[in-house]
């Protein structure tokens, strides 16, 4: 009796899971309804701009530099520091040339050698000028020369004075000390105290002692590609994103665009210049990276679309425009500027219609 009980159960379990597979099948064989989502046409601005990349830099940027070789004795001012026209950078320690100096002092002793040969034969010929034994015109000979061998006696000290401590007896300027040749802010001082120097001479420029900027007149300086240079000219207004001051963009006006572009990466791109406008509560630095955002064109309260939602058939434009709920009807529409993610619609769809959401 048990096992008729157990066999008639065990048929009844295989039948309800046979029912339930066949219900499951068919139910997933069945194609769900698809629902389409749609998007409103709306009102927007369209800004169509291109990206140069650059750093903000001063316009003047000077490096002062020593007219005399020898070490940096002491050094008068810091990065960071304004200094004034004419204010003291640097006094340097001179180390002259031997060979010159040799030569300057052996200068110097043969001009004494001969002002004494020449004081001897003066003073005769003065005691016999007071005795009028000689002419007024022969006596201011005389004194002639010895005035020219005394002017070189005194140009072969300063010669030997300026080789050893960069200064005449008589001059205001000591050759030693460096001034700043603008008013500016101290950007570098790429030499220490201790340090040995060049001179500025005809075979070279020499060592560097400071850079000196105006800190206050910054330019952007950057690169265009040559598919965009003709759609900017002097006088756009560029927005300038400062990687390190982010969130605090810039103005600037473009004020220089390179005719001769050069090679990069494989591209032909074009230098620009534009003049910045400073915010006073913010600190431009030199060489700050930057990145502007040059407006090309601009259409303000204009019919847009997501460009996605754009079907595009042989250089034809179209959506799929909702008539009643999951009901859509194909139109054909004619666009005008984009941005890159919407774009403007000149014919073919009004504000507020809704169109399919691709």
């Amino acid at each position: 009796m048990m096992k008729k009980f157990f066999v008639r159960l065990l048929i009844a379990l295989v039948a309800i899971i046979f029912i339930w597979t066949a219900f499951f099948l068919y139910g997933k064989s069945q194609e769900k309804p698809v629902i389409y989502t749609s998007d409103a046409v709306f009102k927007t601005t369209i800004t169509k701009k291109t990206v140069a990349v650059g750093k903000v830099i001063p316009r003047r940027e000077i490096e002062i530099k020593s007219q005399v070789s020898g070490v940096v004795e002491k050094l008068y001012v810091a990065a960071g520091q304004l200094v004034k026209k004419g204010d003291i950078i640097a006094k340097i320690t001179l180390a002259p040339n031997m060979i010159q100096l040799n030569q300057a002092e052996s200068q110097l002793e043969q001009a004494r050698l001969n002002l004494d040969n020449i004081k001897t034969e003066y003073e005769r010929q003065k005691k016999l000028y007071e005795q009028k034994l000689i002419s007024s015109s022969e006596f201011n000979k005389q004194t002639l020369q010895f005035d020219l061998y005394r002017e070189a006696v005194t140009s072969a000290e300063n010669n030997v004075l300026l080789l050893k401590k960069g200064a005449t007896k008589k001059s205001e300027k000591v050759s030693n000390m460096i001034p700043a040749t603008v008013t500016g802010m101290v950007l570098d001082l790429p030499f220490k105290e201790g340090a040995f120097i060049v001179e500025t001479s005809s075979f070279g420029s020499g060592t560097t002692i400071a850079t000196l900027a105006d800190m206050q007149d910054m330019i952007f300086e950057g690169m265009v590609d040559e598919s965009e240079v003709g759609k900017i000219h002097e006088g756009m207004e560029l927005i300038l994103n400062v990687g390190a001051l982010e969130g605090e963009p810039f103005t600037a006006i473009l004020e220089y665009i390179s005719p001769k572009g050069i090679t990069d990466q494989g591209t032909i791109k074009f230098q620009i210049r534009a003049a910045v406008k400073l915010n006073d509560k913010l600190f431009l630095r030199a060489n700050y990276s930057a990145n502007a955002d040059i407006v090309l064109e601009k259409r303000e309260n204009v019919v847009a679309i997501n460009e996605r939602n754009l079907i595009i058939e042989e250089k034809n434009y179209f959506v799929e425009v909702e008539k009643a709920p999951q009901q859509f009807e194909k139109r054909p529409i004619k666009t005008g500027l984009s941005d890159g993610i919407n774009i403007e619609i000149i014919e073919g769809l009004k504000e507020g219609e809704k169109i399919k959401h691709r």
